[in-house]
């Protein structure tokens, strides 16, 4: 509360510093908001197209007073190692990129608001391990699901209600995990001239269609606030916000959960195409249980929305808004040192499957691509099973054939020796590995 104020106050000779590295989408956003925020700078911005980076930030509306006031590199490592900065923001989408970044910031003294989620979920237990003792603060990126999520998670939490799900809405069925970049923009009503010219690039829209996005980012929020991940995959349930509590309760109830207290994403398309009524496509969500009778009936009262029993009701958020909410995190981790979530255990993973039928010898072209999906799993069956995050499923080779649906393992690839991502993944998980076995 009143973290307006300080700013304000901090305005005229103490500004939260900023270094922003990746100019693209989410770092345009947050850059739209930087002219309108007293006691914010981006001194520094670090992006491998310079030139492009500097032609986003006009494009968002800075004058060229601001333009010319900050510092633009293909650098990153120096960038945020500088002495005026005080946050990195990590925006890069690129998950061995992210891990390095951070890592390196760390070092240096800086705070990090990890706007790549496939870096997290990649490693984020570690990282947030290393920032710790660092003295430093690992976020969440405010305005990304994830962190709006834990936010209504640690609601329910702190009101003494049990979380029975939690998680966002999207646009899926079923047979989109087979989407691949030749076919991503009939799902988006677009034509492949209408997307270059827009300049989308279609590995990373594929990955919101093909439903690795939605596995990355339920296992952000699982590692962040301690929920579960189905046993076997999202389920994609279609429910409009009207109906969250009735679908998201336990199976035994007639609702679609294994068990109280998981992450799940709710899609807005029946199974025949239709469109779900009040769907749920850009917010996110948390059904709570009330924890007696006298609780579920103030729900009633007050206009919640419950399923059949009374016991079970949801909350949800209809929009978020991407990097035009990102300076909660900059600000709270610049100026009162906390974090807008954090991994906290390693929980769910999410795990590359083979979209069809791949032979020995064809190399994985990562997230979003032709080849594999990332699939949400436990941790512990992904460490049993020795499966294969999504997240260095790229530009490595099949060392075997795989069927469509056979979730790739380490065994199953040539990885590149003294890889240093490969390295910090493999010893996250000696570390985790007793405590989830136990």
């Amino acid at each position: 509360m009143f973290l307006y104020h300080q700013l304000v106050a901090r305005a005229a000779d103490r500004p939260v510093r900023v270094c922003l590295i990746g100019a693209g989408k989410f770092g345009s956003m947050f850059l739209s908001q930087v002219p309108t925020t007293p006691g914010l700078e981006v001194t520094v911005i670090a992006d491998l197209r310079v030139d492009a980076a500097k032609a986003a930030c006009r494009a968002v509306g800075w004058d060229g007073q601001h333009v010319a006031a900050t510092h633009y590199t293909d650098d990153a490592r120096t960038a945020l190692a500088r002495d005026d900065v005080d946050v990195v923001i990590e925006a890069t989408g690129h998950p061995s990129a992210g891990v390095a970044h951070a890592r390196a910031a760390f070092a240096a003294g800086k705070h990090v608001v990890m706007v790549n989620v496939e870096a997290d979920v990649l490693a984020g237990v570690a990282l947030a391990r290393e920032a710790r003792a660092a003295g430093v603060v690992y976020s969440m990126a405010y305005g990304d699901q994830p962190a709006l999520v834990a936010e209504m998670v640690e609601w329910a939490r702190c009101c003494g209600f049990t979380v029975a799900a939690a998680g966002k809405g999207t646009k899926h069925m079923l047979h989109f995990h087979q989407s691949t970049p030749d076919t991503v923009w009939t799902h988006y009503n677009m034509t492949d001239e209408a997307a270059r010219k827009a300049g989308m690039n279609p590995k990373m829209f594929n990955s919101f269609v093909d439903g690795t996005k939605s596995g990355i980012e339920m296992a952000a929020i699982a590692n962040a606030c301690d929920l579960g991940v189905p046993s076997d995959g999202l389920l994609f349930p279609a429910s409009g916000a009207h109906d969250l509590a009735h679908v998201l309760r336990p199976k035994a109830l007639g609702g679609v959960l294994e068990r109280e207290g998981i992450t799940e994403v709710v899609t807005s398309m029946e199974p025949d195409g239709r469109a779900v009524m009040n769907d749920l496509r850009w917010g996110v969500y948390v059904v709570v249980k009330a924890p007696n009778d006298y609780a579920a009936a103030c729900f009633r009262q007050y206009g919640m929305p419950t399923d059949s029993t009374g016991q079970f009701a949801a909350m949800y958020r209809p929009f978020h808004m991407i990097g035009l909410e990102l300076n909660m995190s900059v600000l709270l981790a610049g100026i009162e040192g906390k974090a807008t979530g954090s991994s906290r255990a390693f929980t769910g993973d999410a795990v590359a499957c083979a979209k069809r039928d791949l032979a020995a010898g064809e190399t994985l072209d990562g997230e979003g691509g032709y080849c594999v999906w990332g699939k949400l799993i436990p941790a512990e069956r992904s460490l049993r099973e020795g499966a294969l995050p999504i997240g260095l499923a790229q530009d490595v080779t099949l060392t075997r054939p795989l069927k469509a649906g056979e979730i790739v393992g380490w065994s199953d690839v040539a990885l590149k020796d003294g890889d240093a991502t490969v390295a910090y993944r493999r010893a996250m998980e000696d570390a985790e590995r007793p405590q989830l076995a136990a």
